[in-house]
């Protein structure tokens, strides 16, 4: 019998054979043998060599379990280890090409995080912002919002509140003070 270690006097059909009925030491020389072929062709489809790796891995292990399903009488053994080479490299290509997709599907349904972020920081802002001015009381509450939030002159806030100008300045600029006071802002 032909030691399993010479692995170039072995056919790959009498390997897989031989792996078939549990040859860990085939099985090995088989590795040895194909594993950096079947490698290169893995990297050629996939480029990322972890990927790669990783393929190999499940190439060997597919070898390991299905030997008993090779027929060398289909074909050689050559073209059957290609053949699971080949497939699982390209079920790793097109699984990684469905996440994606489903990555980015999902991603289009997403707020974009920035905007998220700034509308809860004017929400925050816009609370703290409510809560200073109800501290400061009327009548600089009122002028303050009407001066800041309406954009109404400081004219019209006097009419409005039914106040000489000179007074509705007075009111915004020390509703503005007392603003900064509160929102622990300098001045």
């Amino acid at each position: 019998m032909t030691g399993v270690n010479d692995a170039q006097t072995i056919t790959e059909a009498e390997m897989l054979s031989r792996i078939a009925r549990g040859d860990q030491e085939a099985f090995a020389s088989l590795y040895d043998v194909w594993s950096g072929r079947l490698f290169a062709l893995i990297l050629q489809i996939l480029v990322d060599r972890a990927q790669s790796e990783e393929v190999l891995q499940e190439v060997f292990l597919e070898i390991w379990q299905r030997c008993p399903q090779f027929d060398p009488h289909k074909g050689s053994g050559r073209a059957w280890m290609v053949t699971i080479a080949r497939r699982r490299a390209i079920d790793r290509v097109r699984s990684s090409q469905r996440a994606r997709e489903r990555e980015n599907t999902w991603t289009n349904y997403l707020p974009d995080s920035d905007t998220t972020i700034a509308q809860v920081e004017e929400r925050l802002a816009g609370a703290e912002v409510n809560a200073a001015l109800d501290a400061i009381g009327e009548p600089h509450k009122t002028a303050v919002k009407l001066a800041y939030f309406t954009g109404m002159t400081h004219v019209e806030i006097a009419e409005y509140q039914g106040v000489p100008v000179g007074t509705a300045k007075t009111r915004i600029r020390d509703g503005i003070k007392k603003l900064r006071t509160v929102l622990g802002v300098e001045q």
